[in-house]
């Protein structure tokens, strides 16, 4: 635990996991005007931006010592200050008698947009219910901090009004400076899950796209109507409960067409699918504006439609994969295995790396070829078996290869293991771009290997990402 004398706190004597809970509740005990000090081996600026936007500006950030060795912080507790978008009542500060009353009062004197955020002692859920009972729907309800010690909620008066053709319009260029981004927020946290907001500015407003993804994570789409050069209008969407963040895996089989945009921009959906865009975007250093955007363009495409994987049953699906993905592998392989060889034999001296992609293809292939046989002989068999009981109106037969749960586990491996040999081909090839001296076997040898990438891919997405998923929910039901 750690040490504190008075009021500081030296945060290193904390294990990690204590370390925020300890400080978020020493600053839940300080009174008004009082301080904490907190001492640490590097900078804990990632704190102070999320006190900002869990205690807004009731808590002050002052930095005693910065580095390089050490640094101190000391934070104050102030009263809140009730400036436009920061409307705040502690209702622990209110005599019990009048909570209810003066809640109410500053409640009614909201306009569509305005919140008023509520700082108490214990969950105010009840008064949640109140609202519901009494005005429907007509106010957002959000928290802020769910405990231990304090609770907080915005409650946002949604906004009636709309634009001349029904959409709900901000025009950011009559605001001052200083409300516009209040403003912005305000209608916002004022629109229920699926509605949007449409801004409109005279400069491109993309800060406000990376402080909303800072201060509130992946809960709401952002798509440029119009880019300049005079004009910007934005599209904002507050993603409905539940939908937040779609992971690759799951958007590329609801719609394929759009494994190309992903691919393009080195986003793997297949192994490392259970990312959402925003996080495989941070991590390559991409701009998820601009994907989104590319995204959205596909789904306008009227010209070819995505085929509907998941309304699929789980048999026909089974059947799709070994049909399309399991025969193409045993049309394939063989032909690149054979080109593969006989391109390192004849090149292998001048082009060294085709040694490596020798043996990566032989590797691969073997995995293939067993992976494949093994779910034919197991796992699509007892999916058929389930699918059949449930029609039949049966209980399911027992597993002949064990739990569910376990034979899912061991392919998913698998597929791990294909996409890091198929990563490493795409790698040492150069994306499968042959050299200036290549002869047609190298150049047909290279394309083989991009086709192969390219149907791999889908293949393991539509296994991990929908046919497991689906076979684990029939397994419960059967």
């Amino acid at each position: 635990m750690g040490t504190t004398t008075g009021m500081i706190l030296d945060v290193t004597r904390l294990a990690p996991m204590e370390k925020h809970s300890t400080i978020f509740n020493r600053i839940a005990r300080l009174q008004e005007g009082e301080s904490l000090i907190i001492h640490n081996d590097h900078d804990p600026a990632p704190l102070r931006y999320q006190l900002a936007h869990t205690h807004q500006d009731t808590v002050a950030w002052e930095y005693l010592e910065q580095g390089p060795q050490w640094w101190k912080v000391k934070l104050t507790r102030r009263a809140p200050r009730n400036e436009k978008g920061r409307n705040i009542l502690d209702v622990t500060q209110l005599a019990p008698h009048e909570k209810h009353a003066t809640i109410f009062a500053r409640i009614a004197r909201l306009q569509g947009g305005e919140s008023l955020t509520l700082h108490n002692d214990h969950d105010p859920v009840p008064l949640r219910y109140h609202l519901e009972a009494e005005h429907g729907d007509a106010y957002g309800w959000e928290y802020l901090e769910q405990g231990p010690a304090w609770w907080k909620v915005r409650i946002t008066r949604r906004i009636t009004g709309a634009g001349a053709d029904g959409a709900n319009e901000l025009d950011v260029t009559k605001l001052a400076p200083r409300e516009k981004h209040p403003t912005i927020f305000s209608r916002y946290h004022a629109l229920k899950g699926g509605e949007s907001l449409i801004i409109h500015n005279d400069h491109d407003p993309r800060p406000l796209y990376y402080q909303m993804q800072g201060e509130m994570g992946d809960v709401f789409t952002w798509e440029y109507l119009e880019e300049g050069p005079r004009w910007w209008r934005v599209r904002i969407t507050k993603r409905s409960a539940g939908n937040s963040g779609e992971r690759l895996g799951e958007m590329v089989v609801r719609d394929m067409r759009k494994a190309d945009v992903l691919k393009r921009n080195g986003l793997d959906f297949c192994c490392h699918g259970d990312m959402t865009l925003n996080e495989a975007c941070a991590a390559r250093g991409i701009d998820v504006v601009r994907v989104e955007q590319e995204l959205r363009e596909v789904e306008k495409d009227q010209g070819r439609s995505a085929l509907p994987y998941g309304e699929w049953e789980i048999d026909f699906l089974a059947d799709f994969i070994v049909n399309m993905h399991h025969r193409f592998l045993r049309n394939n392989l063989q032909d690149i295995r054979t080109y593969a060889a006989k391109v390192e034999q004849v090149h292998g001296d001048s082009h060294p790396e085709l040694h490596r992609v020798n043996d990566l293809v032989q590797a691969l292939c073997d995995e293939l070829t067993a992976h494949v046989e093994d779910e034919e002989k197991t796992l699509f068999p007892y999916i058929r078996q389930m699918v059949a009981a449930r029609n039949a109106g049966r209980t399911r037969p027992a597993s002949a290869m064990g739990p569910l749960n376990e034979k899912v586990d061991k392919l998913v491996l698998e597929h791990t293991e294909v996409g890091g040999m198929i990563d490493e081909l795409h790698d040492v090839t150069g994306g499968y771009a042959p050299p200036a001296d290549a002869c047609a076997s190298y150049t047909l040898l290279y394309r083989k290997l991009q086709e192969l990438e390219d149907d791999t891919h889908i293949h393991i997405a539509l296994e991990n990402h929908l046919l497991f998923r689906k076979a684990a929910e029939m397994e419960l039901i059967v």
